[in-house]
């Protein structure tokens, strides 16, 4: 008897073992959008400062999840145009000192999901179109959440599912153009937007479209 108990304390040790070798969080679904705190220096500490995100977080760029094949990956929009992206490569591209991605889990609410295998077929069409260096809601490129606004308003058949509210490029401190900023349009031999329609990943993760579902960076 003594025996049969303990093999069956080591047969349930070995069941247990496996249920915490699963991943820690494996609820995806598709049309996710992930929300990224990157370390990009002056840039992402610009953008993260003018619009504080879901509980005060900081993003600074977003994605949305699709499925390719049985494989998670990421559409997103990112300086060398707009792409689609290994989910594990998103999620590794910025981590914490523990190893964690700096990344939150946005989910589409119930009376959106419907639109998403549409989004998804539109945004897919984009593949290869050029970063919006401009942050120009008229012209034919895309910055990050840019990409997933009109994806999900051509197939909500025109309608915005995010709000596109003025853009400032300003500190809020001190209500000066960021440096950085200056630096940057005059580089591009462009006027700062100033006060134009746009959006930013901060203001999203708020909107009232989706709900924050998950932290990696703590989970």
């Amino acid at each position: 008897m003594k025996k049969l108990t303990t093999a069956l304390l080591l047969l349930i040790s070995v069941l247990n073992l496996g249920c915490n070798s699963e991943e820690p969080w494996e609820n995806w679904k598709t049309g996710d959008i992930l929300f990224q705190n990157g370390d990009c220096g002056d840039f992402c500490e610009a953008i993260k400062k003018v619009t504080a995100g879901y509980k005060g977080q900081s993003f600074s760029h977003n994605g949305m999840l699709i499925n390719e094949n049985g494989n998670w990956m990421v559409l997103e929009a990112v300086s060398q145009g707009v792409q689609i992206t290994p989910l594990e490569v998103f999620l590794n591209r910025y981590t914490t000192k523990e190893g964690n991605p700096k990344v939150n889990v946005g989910r589409l609410k119930a009376a959106y999901q419907h639109l998403i295998p549409e989004a998804i077929l539109f945004g897919k069409t984009l593949v290869g179109k050029p970063y919006d260096s401009g942050f120009d809601l008229k012209n034919d490129a895309y910055y990050c959440s840019e990409l997933i606004h009109f994806s999900l308003m051509d197939a909500n058949k025109g309608l915005p599912v995010f709000d596109t509210p003025p853009m400032t490029f300003k500190d809020p401190a001190t209500n000066e153009t960021f440096s950085v900023w200056e630096k940057y349009f005059a580089k591009l031999n462009l006027e700062i937007p100033e006060g134009k329609p746009g959006l930013n990943p901060g203001g999203m993760s708020l909107s009232p479209a989706l709900d924050i579902i998950h932290n990696f960076e703590n989970p």
